[in-house]
């Protein structure tokens, strides 16, 4: 009170910088906390060796970034950051592109990457509330109107097989915003139907009768069932659970990119770090699926790992080195840059499998 505008102008500065000062010493607070825990419990907590500018340059991006930052390196599951995701930044402009119909794009499936399925994929990988309630309407929607005759979920008016790609990645975002066990039976049901010999899943199996397992059909149906899992469901879990396993084996046979009878290369897009991923197969999409999932170090994965280690740039981040080709709402990141999609996720893949940063 009393103070004159330029004055007032300053005590709004002073009132700002020492916000930002606040929580810089929570996150520091944090750190320092979480290396005290570390030597009590002789655990390895490789958050610690991240390096105080790095913390920093991933905390000043987007707030999915800067909750999955707190919940995954530092060990802090803020609720209140991830339900600023819906009102700011890449959340808030993904729910601005729905429509008055409940979809995204043209339609569940088109085009490629702005319509409803994509849309929702990209939603729960930034971590958003699950309670959000226009996704869950339009979960709600697409469960009851985009199933095919085999119980899959299937875009198609003119392919009467559904995709399991598709299914996958639809039983991982419906499950993630808590669709009805009942509406998810039909889906598991064509699921496992789709289960290969080899372990894995394609999904030219129902069309063309493929004889080998894809990795990319494999890494989206293995995400969908880790997002059924983690949110408790229980119809048919013990297969699932089975088949899991088989495809797990599977990816890891194939050391996570090589061909199991030559060792070499399947593809060398594998090796490409994007983001999103969407439908297409990576090293680091699937060794952050294996972290994720909470599996253990297998030597198999090593090829993998040192492949993504030579990745990282002199500045410890990582890049975004592609981009897959299609229409978007907007690009999250640019081409070339540092990425703090793929740093976050490559630091948590180190993280879990003990590997300093």
């Amino acid at each position: 009170a009393g103070l004159q505008p330029a004055e007032l102008g300053n005590a709004k500065m002073w009132v700002i910088t020492s916000e930002i000062a606040a929580g810089a010493m929570r996150i520091y607070a944090m750190h320092f906390r979480n290396r005290l825990v570390g030597k009590k419990t002789g655990k390895s907590y490789n958050h610690c060796m991240i390096k105080d500018t790095l913390l920093k340059w991933l905390l000043e991006g987007d707030i999915s970034i800067q909750y999955q930052v707190q919940r995954d390196l530092l060990g802090s599951d803020q609720k209140r950051l991830r339900s600023r995701i819906a009102k700011e930044g890449w959340g808030c402009e993904f729910l601005s592109h729905r429509l008055e119909n409940g979809h995204w794009g043209k339609s569940f499936y088109q085009p490629k990457w702005t319509s409803t399925h994509y849309t929702l994929l990209d939603l729960k990988n930034l971590g958003i509330s699950p309670t959000v309630p226009e996704i869950r309407q339009t979960i709600s929607m697409i469960l009851k109107e985009e199933k095919g005759r085999d119980g899959g979920m299937n875009p198609s008016p003119t392919i009467g097989q559904s995709d399991v790609c598709i299914n996958g990645m639809a039983l991982g975002y419906s499950s993630y915003f808590g669709a009805q066990e009942s509406d998810l039976r039909s889906i598991v049901d064509f699921v496992l139907s789709q289960h290969m010999k080899d372990g894995g899943f394609n999904c030219r199996l129902n069309r063309s009768g493929a004889t080998h397992s894809s990795m990319h059909t494999t890494i989206c149906t293995l995400e969908g069932f880790q997002v059924y899992f983690r949110n408790k469901y229980n119809y048919r879990v013990s297969e699932i659970q089975a088949a899991e396993e088989d495809a797990r084996e599977f990816l890891l046979q194939h050391k996570l990119f090589r061909s199991h009878r030559t060792g070499d290369v399947i593809d060398t897009k594998m090796l490409m770090l994007s983001y999103p991923p969407r439908w297409h197969y990576d090293i680091l999409r699937a060794l952050d699926y294996f972290q994720a999932a909470g599996v253990g170090y297998d030597p198999r994965m090593q090829d993998a790992l040192d492949v993504l280690i030579k990745k990282r740039l002199e500045d410890d981040t990582w890049p975004l080195q592609a981009r897959h080709a299609g229409q978007t709402h907007f690009h999250m990141e640019k081409v070339g840059k540092p990425s703090r999609w793929n740093t976050l996720r490559a630091l948590r893949v180190l993280n879990r499998f003990g590997i300093r940063n």
